[in-house]
């Protein structure tokens, strides 16, 4: 195996630990591929990667179940550096007025990574977000969300963020999303800079 493919495979493996230590709730395994001075922006989230996981492991104890669906990701290695873009099928289990629902919010989720003395780790998680829908989980059942209150939300993330509200959390406003392209250009351009070494 080439160096780059090696690189590439350890880097993909880094992506898809941290998100399998996510949803099955193994913490230290998340936690591990994380750098302390890492950096992650989300809907419901603005800090470092240890914050985040310990963000992430205080939602499961209250009962938030979120599953993410990886579609395979596509990575980019250069020398010490990468770049990880992996599309997500985010399901939540919500319940809206005592009707169970499937709250999906499809995302591209942007990885930055260094590797620091022959290991590889996360250095920044940003989400670009695409847009949500929410269904009932029993068909024929019906749940009903006010279009005023959808309204205040952008429609990458609307009924994400309707639903964070709802739960008395506080949803970002200033999130990266396909409805904002000219930001979402921006992010790819400076991501694309620090990749080859900018930065």
């Amino acid at each position: 195996m080439s160096d780059a493919a090696l690189a590439t495979a350890l880097v993909t493996q880094v992506v898809l630990a941290e998100r399998q230590g996510r949803d099955r709730g193994w913490w230290d395994q998340m936690a591990a591929q994380y750098w302390p001075d890492s950096h992650v922006r989300l809907s419901w989230y603005d800090g470092d990667g240890p914050g985040f996981v310990a963000g992430s492991k205080a939602m499961a104890a209250r009962g938030d179940v979120a599953l993410h669906h990886v579609f395979a990701p596509v990575v980019h290695v250069r020398g010490d550096r990468a770049h990880v873009e992996a599309a997500v099928s985010l399901r939540f289990a919500v319940e809206i007025d005592g009707v169970a629902g499937d709250l999906v919010s499809h995302t591209r989720l942007n990885y930055r990574l260094t590797r620091r003395d022959g290991v590889w780790k996360i250095l920044a998680l940003n989400a670009v977000y695409e847009y949500a829908t929410l269904t009932p989980a029993v068909p024929g059942q019906t749940i009903v969300v006010p279009a005023e209150e959808l309204a205040k939300y952008r429609p990458s993330y609307a009924v994400l963020a309707w639903n964070i509200a709802r739960e008395g959390r506080k949803p970002g406003d200033d999130e990266l999303g396909d409805d904002r392209p000219e930001e979402l250009a921006a992010f790819y351009a400076e991501t694309r800079a620090w990749l080859n070494g900018s930065g």
